[in-house]
């Protein structure tokens, strides 16, 4: 049985200074119109869904392979791996709980041993992006997703902690027993429980550590 779970957000988090979406949409040639859809969405005029829905188009005849390829180029914080396995060293289930797109979740469970992911998901039939969204996502289903995984680990939320930093994890911050901000912006610092930041994720573990110490307590 786990004693908790640690949800970690990607975008600004995990990938540092941009975004996968940005990321892959250069390497897809649409770059541009990716960089003023999410512009959009941190000052609040756009939602998620019309991010998404600007984003998908760019991967149209694309295929998951493709992406895939495109993902081993995808800039990381370190101290990713060493990260997750502080996690389940210490009881606590290591989740991607982010508004990525589905591929870059699966990606990084595979490479880093993550439990699960969430995310928007891109139609594909006959084996090819077709360029529509067909899954939207959004802020209330990142901590949705949240809620439905403590539950099936059989966990209190008390008992979970998250590492985000924007707007998008504000939601599950506002849910969690530990919210860390990491490189994050004043509005995620300001509903976090801690704050730290750098290129090295290992720079939460001291917050983590102190906060399943005493979670602990009395835990058989």
């Amino acid at each position: 049985m786990p004693r908790g779970a640690v949800f970690f957000d990607v975008d600004g988090t995990l990938v540092p200074h941009t975004s996968s979406g940005q990321h892959l949409a250069d390497l897809l040639g649409h770059g541009e119109a990716v960089r003023r859809a999410e512009a959009g969405y941190a000052a609040g005029t756009l939602s998620n869904a019309e991010v998404s829905v600007l984003d998908a188009r760019g991967w149209a005849s694309r295929t998951p392979s493709d992406v895939r390829g495109l993902l081993e180029s995808l800039p990381l914080v370190t101290g990713i791996a060493e990260t997750v396995h502080w996690c389940r060293g210490h009881g606590l289930v290591p989740v991607l709980a982010t508004l990525a797109w589905e591929p870059v979740g699966a990606y990084l469970c595979d490479r880093f041993g993550f439990d699960r992911s969430c995310g928007p998901r891109l139609e594909v039939v006959d084996g090819r992006y077709t360029g529509a969204v067909a899954e939207h996502f959004d802020e209330l289903g990142k901590r949705d997703f949240a809620v439905r995984v403590a539950a099936r680990l059989g966990v209190e939320l008390s008992r979970c902690a998250a590492v985000g930093d924007s707007r998008s994890d504000l939601p599950l911050f506002a849910e969690v027993g530990l919210a860390v901000a990491f490189n994050a912006t004043p509005a995620a610092r300001a509903v976090a429980h801690a704050s730290t930041g750098g290129s090295d994720l290992r720079a939460v573990l001291p917050l983590l550590g102190g906060w399943h110490s005493m979670s602990s307590v009395g835990i058989s």
